[in-house]
């Protein structure tokens, strides 16, 4: 694996690199990417490393100086994978992601387990069939534990709940009145609620489900729900947002009856 620390690399340049290579750029908050046009000054380090046979991530903080003296951080992501089973273990293009919090960056780590890009497990061998389908629509609609109370944290939380709406492909997507009122957010939490991988229409597809809880300034709780499936036509990676937990999982069941 490429470190993607280089000591000798000018501010500049070094945000360049870092933006230019990141698949989710795009998704940075405005403000963020405005804030680092003054960048000073950087310092780089390896925050968290996972190795397996063929498999590898690593997160890495990026911390800026800007011209004002503030100072601020981004996540990177970045990880590869087996190309094959083949027996030389031929790892596959690394990936960049990145993020500008910590928690958003293990969320995303969270979902690139064993075998699998972006997804907590792995199945292989026999288990499919009739019986692994009825499991799968039974974990879906099953109700989840008892949640403990959110720990709500201050962070540029609507333009948080911004960003997850924009990411949203699903056509019954909240709509403006939600988006309104998300902008008096002032903290947030974040909670996966569920995470499988299954065999959908003969591939691989995973299901993961996020709560994105807000608490908003007159005091008031709201969450939205949040789907990434890769149960598409050409395997990507599709979010589909929703008001309610229950439509959230409907959803999900709907995308694994699909065959």
């Amino acid at each position: 694996m490429n470190d993607p620390i280089d000591p000798y690399e000018t501010t500049e340049t070094h945000l360049e690199r870092l933006l230019g290579r990141a698949l989710n750029s795009f998704d940075l908050p405005d403000a963020t990417v405005e804030r680092l046009g003054s960048a000073l000054a950087h310092a780089s380090s390896l925050h968290s490393s996972h190795h397996e046979a063929g498999l590898h991530r690593a997160t890495y903080r990026h911390t800026y100086l800007l011209g004002d003296g503030s100072s601020l951080t981004l996540w990177e992501l970045v990880h590869s994978g087996s190309k094959g089973t083949g027996r030389d273990g031929a790892r596959g293009p690394e990936q960049h992601e990145l993020y500008a919090e910590e928690g958003e960056a293990r969320l995303a780590a969270s979902r690139l387990p064993a075998g699998f890009p972006g997804f907590a497990e792995d199945i292989s061998g026999p288990g499919f069939g009739l019986d692994a389908d009825l499991e799968l629509l039974a974990s879906l609609m099953a109700p989840p534990p008892a949640p403990l109370p959110p720990m709500y944290v201050p962070d540029d939380s609507a333009d948080h709940a911004r960003r997850v709406l924009r990411r949203a492909e699903n056509e019954n997507r909240p709509g403006e009145q939600t988006a309104h009122r998300l902008r008096a957010a002032f903290a947030h939490h974040i909670t996966q609620v569920f995470g499988r991988q299954y065999r959908v229409a003969g591939k691989d597809a995973g299901f993961t489900l996020y709560e994105h809880a807000f608490l908003l300034l007159d005091g008031t709780e709201t969450s939205l729900w949040e789907v990434e499936h890769t149960a598409t036509p050409d395997g990507r990676h599709m979010c589909e947002v929703y008001e309610a937990e229950h439509a959230a999982r409907e959803a999900m069941e709907l995308r694994a009856r699909v065959r």
